[in-house]
């Protein structure tokens, strides 16, 4: 009887033993702790913007990350709209998107080429591109350092180059060949609207040949591509370099759509729209494809070609002293 009944039992009820894949180690599980450690900490990103004053610096920025995450400057009398010296000003905020978390700070620089006179002009940018090294270089020698250091570092410039269409101002030159060698920069054609198609291209084909000429690596650096597949895709950028773009914060209605964009009596400029303006692979290239590798330049090129200076200079100066005093070691 009982054989009969087991007999008739439907052989999906059986139950059968999982399969266990003997060669499976777990090695790809890093990838989901490093992911849920990195959401919990969130990610720190510091953006300097460089260039004269009317170049919608501001604008371009709050169309980047879609809020305003930088202040428009103040618009006072004449003599209060060129500040006399330039000033640094720094303004962070934290942007959430998709449950991950960022720390944005977007550092500006009014009054950047906006005197007669502007020689060294560059000196104040680069004082406080160094000061951020060394403020993080003094947190990582303490010897009771915290945990996660704040990372103050710069770790893009986005330079603003005027919308002239015949080459680059000795100003642009210099400062672009004294910064790129402290900080990734990257070039960009403002209010490149004003130019038409043909002029445009030519244009950035002539800053390209200059940039060349005059010795200096904007980012992405030839120099630091990883591999084959880094190359050719930092080839691409190169080649378009300076982006040339245009921003706005306002939004019009386009076929049914409601686009960022600049509108004027011959139509709307989209913002997004590549056939219009290069600003969706400047986003891309900052946001979305190499903001983790214009930070690991930072860190590993920038910052430590500072660390290295700094600390050689420390050890300069203790064996000096010591030359001088020979018993000051003694014990």
């Amino acid at each position: 009887m009982a054989d009969s009944v087991i007999s008739e039992i439907p052989p999906t009820m059986c139950l059968e033993k999982p399969s266990i894949d003997f060669s499976y180690v777990g090695i790809d599980a890093i990838l989901e702790q490093m992911r849920r450690k990195a959401m919990k900490q969130g990610f720190e990103l510091n953006i300097m913007v460089v260039g004269q004053s009317g170049l919608g610096k501001s604008t371009l920025m709050n169309t980047l990350f879609k809020s305003k995450v930088s202040r428009k400057s103040f618009m006072g009398t004449a003599e209060e709209k060129i500040p006399k010296t330039i000033e640094i000003k720094s303004v962070s905020h934290d942007i959430e998107e998709k449950g991950v978390r960022m720390k944005l700070t977007v550092i500006d620089t009014p009054g950047f080429g906006d005197q007669i006179n502007n020689e060294n002009c560059w000196q104040p940018i680069m004082k406080f591109i160094n000061d951020q090294y060394e403020q993080y270089l003094q947190e990582e020698i303490n010897i009771d350092r915290k945990k996660r250091i704040p990372d103050s570092r710069v770790h893009c410039c986005i330079y603003f180059i005027p919308p002239t269409g015949h080459c680059l101002r000795p100003l642009d030159v210099e400062f672009m060949r004294r910064l790129s060698k402290v900080v990734n920069i990257v070039p960009v054609i403002a209010k490149a609207d004003t130019l038409t198609l043909e002029e445009r291209d030519f244009f950035k084909k002539k800053i390209r040949e200059e940039l060349r000429a005059n010795g200096i690596d904007v980012y992405p650096q030839k120099e630091f591509d990883e591999d084959a597949e880094d190359r050719m895709i930092n080839e691409k950028i190169r080649e378009m370099i300076p982006f040339a773009v245009v921003g706005s914060d306002q939004e019009y209605q386009v076929n049914g759509r409601r686009l960022l964009g600049r509108k004027t009596k011959w139509g709307t400029i989209e913002v997004e729209n590549i056939a219009h303006c290069e600003f969706a692979y400047l986003r891309d290239l900052l946001i979305r494809t190499h903001m983790q590798n214009i930070k690991d330049i930072t860190s590993s090129i920038h910052y430590e070609m500072y660390r290295v200076c700094r600390l050689n200079e420390n050890n300069t100066q203790a064996n000096g002293l010591a030359d001088h005093h020979p018993a000051s070691h003694e014990i």
